[in-house]
Formats: structure tokens, C-alpha cells, sequence
């Protein structure tokens, strides 16, 4: 199943809101440094979490860092600076060793913008036709847009970064956005019809609920759009969020995408591995950004 990029921005509604710099606090932390920004994107207020090495001259690779769910609502941006259970360490303080400017922002109903439930914002947009999920894409994006525009960041050199909820704003909005020049995602990527076969779809949240997106595109179609540009999957077979069939029938759509190509996408699939991130995924992940940012 093939689906153009404009149709997936229809499907999602992806309407990328006008995004300025309202105010910075910097913090050093020996070899980075830690930016507390306040963004306006549209009329909203977010909070932005970046993070940057200490020492570094001229214009850096970048990497847009979506956050997590796990249903700690109050986390949010926080996860660059402090992890979660699934990951061996936090991300922010180890992309900035390696050289990358790091942002992740607080996606709606988590972090600073954790003032309504998940339930209720997904609500009121269904009913006008509209996801939460279409939301958090359009933020990510206007994130991007201002990670972009840094005088410290190589626009053509950007990347994007998640696990669990995070790999799904990563590769979707990779998809849809030829500005991201290399995406790596963990532990999320899987067909959705089969998610729904097995019953293993009401592990996620209503967020992720897109109004008539399977009549046209599933995983795999969505991922096959980042070609030719590199992708780095990583996933755990023993994760629920993950099944066998549903990475099978994914990653068939997707790799068919990458038949002129294939060392440009790449899989790290780990036997008896849940809903975490493995030391082979982190080198992974470190290997992926070094090669192709």
C-alpha cells in the first residue's frame, strides 16, 4: 500500500504553526550545556529542553529528540535530561558528547502542558475530525523548524531521534519532512492492521488514533517515505508494542522502499528484549548519527 507524502500530511493534518524564541536560561554542566527555552508555537507557549557540547565552534549536526509515554504525563522534555525506566541513560547529556545540538519539547498533555488528560484533548479533537497525534506532529515540527534556524546548527545535517511514542513522531514526521536527513526510532515500529489482528493495539494510547489512516497507509507505507534517506529501526522482540508478524509485514513495506539502496536502512532486532533500549541499540543509534550526520 503506497501513499503519497502531501496525502499523509492531509491524513494527519499536519499544519506546522508559526514558532519564535521567547526566552533562554543556559546552564552549564561541565562538558554541555543545558538551554531552558521558552517557545511560542502559534499562540501556545511550550517548553524546549536543548542541550549542546561545552566546547564546539562553527555550525553542529542536530537532532530533534521526541519524548516518550509511558504514561507518566508529567515528564515530558524532562526525559532528555533525566531518562526514563527503558533507557540505559539519559540521551541529552550523551548526544551532546558526541557533538549534536539536541532539542525535545513538551508534547501536548506531557511535561510543563500536562493541564488536561490525554482522554480529553483526543476527545474533543476526534470529534472535529481531528488526532492528538496530528497535534504533537505539528509541534514537532515547528521544533524542528526552530532547531533549524540556530546559529549554532548545520540545517542540512539534522536528525531525529525516539523510543516508544517518540519513534513514532520520529519516523512520521520524517516521513512527511524531507529536512531530516537521517532518523533512528526504537521499540514502536509495527503494522497497525496486525496490532489490531492480534489485539495488541490497545497497548497504545488514544493519542495515536489518526482518523481514517488505515484506509490508505500503515506503518510500513509511512516508513518506506523516509527512503531514500537513512532509517535506523530498532525494536525488542519480546516488546507487546512490537509483535513478530506486525515488524514482519512493516518492515517488508518499508525495506522494499530501500531495494536500491539497502545500506541505508538498517535493523537491530533483539531476541527476548521488551519495551527498553539495549546497549547494542545505544551503539547502534551513536554508529547510525556518526555515519550519516
Amino acid at each position: 500500500m503506497a501513499v503519497t507524502r502531501e496525502r499523509l500530511r492531509e491524513l494527519i493534518g499536519l499544519d506546522e504553526p508559526p514558532v519564535a524564541l521567547r526566552a533562554s536560561v543556559i546552564e552549564g554542566r561541565g562538558d554541555y550545556v543545558v538551554e531552558h527555552l521558552t517557545l511560542s508555537l502559534g499562540d501556545t507557549e511550550v517548553r524546549g529542553i536543548l542541550t549542546r557540547p561545552a566546547h564546539a565552534a562553527g555550525r553542529l549536526p542536530a537532532i530533534l529528540y521526541g519524548h516518550s509515554h509511558g504514561g507518566a504525563y508529567h515528564i515530558g522534555a524532562d526525559e532528555l535530561l533525566e531518562g526514563r525506566e527503558y533507557l540505559l541513560d539519559p540521551l541529552g547529556p550523551a548526544f551532546a558528547r558526541a557533538g549534536y545540538v539536541t532539542l525535545c519539547i513538551d508534547m501536548p498533555v506531557f511535561g510543563a502542558r500536562a493541564t488536561v488528560s490525554e482522554a480529553y484533548a483526543s476527545k474533543a479533537l476526534l470529534w472535529h475530525g481531528k488526532g492528538l497525534f496530528g497535534q504533537m506532529l505539528c509541534d514537532h515540527a515547528a521544533a524542528l523548524t526552530f532547531l533549524a534556524s540556530r546559529p549554532d546548527v548545520d540545517a542540512s545535517r539534522l536528525g531525529a531521534f525516539g523510543i516508544s511514542m517518540g519513534c513514532t513522531l520520529s519516523y512520521w514526521l520524517a516521513a512527511m519532512d524531507e529536512r531530516i536527513a537521517a532518523v533512528a526510532h526504537l521499540c514502536c515500529f509495527a503494522d497497525l492492521r496486525t496490532m489490531i489482528e492480534l489485539g495488541a493495539h490497545d497497548g497504545h494510547g488514544v493519542y495515536l488514533v489518526v482518523p481514517g489512516l488505515l484506509n490508505e497507509a500503515d506503518a510500513g507505507a509511512i516508513g518506506a517515505l523516509v527512503a531514500p534517506r537513512p532509517q535506523l529501526i530498532c525494536i525488542g522482540e519480546a516488546d507487546g508494542l512490537t509483535p513478530a508478524l506486525a515488524v514482519e509485514r512493516a518492515w517488508a513495506e518499508t525495506s522494499a522502499a530501500y531495494a536500491g539502496v539497502p545500506d541505508r536502512l538498517e535493523l537491530v532486532s533483539e531476541p527476548g528484549v521488551g519495551h527498553r533500549e539495549t546497549e547494542r541499540m545505544r551503539a547502534a543509534t551513536l554508529a547510525f548519527f556518526a555515519r550519516h550526520l
